[in-house]
């Protein structure tokens, strides 16, 4: 792909509305850390993970795993309630809608683009 046509893309889908209940930028930065995917992994095999659980076998301090999980309720991707002593962690799939949602229409958009693009320079 050319590097005007992506230019193009983005250009042009910065503008689109952002259909994101909270900031889209928080949402994709909080996805873009190894450490969060991994603990969004872990949490989408479902049920309420505390902290402790969450943090076998990752080089982090729990208080570390903390920071991300702050992170992460942040952006709207997983929510706490506390049992006991503990904080319990999940994920939440509504946000993950909504971002599926977001990609396929900055997508769709994009492929509109450069169809269009495509049909201008077969003219």
């Amino acid at each position: 792909m050319s590097t005007a046509i992506t230019e193009t893309c983005v250009q042009t889908s910065i503008h689109a509305p952002l259909p994101v209940h909270r900031d889209p930028a928080a949402v994709f930065a909080a996805l873009g850390d190894p450490t969060r995917l991994t603990l969004i992994n872990r949490l989408s095999e479902g049920g309420g993970r505390s902290i402790a659980s969450l943090s076998e076998g990752i080089p982090l301090t729990r208080q570390a795993v903390s920071k991300h999980l702050q992170v992460l309720e942040t952006a709207g991707l997983v929510t706490s309630r506390r049992v006991g002593r503990e904080s319990r962690y999940a994920v939440k799939p509504e946000t993950f809608e909504v971002v599926r949602s977001y990609l396929e229409e900055v997508t769709a958009h994009c492929a509109g683009v450069l169809s269009e693009l495509r049909a201008r320079a077969n003219r």
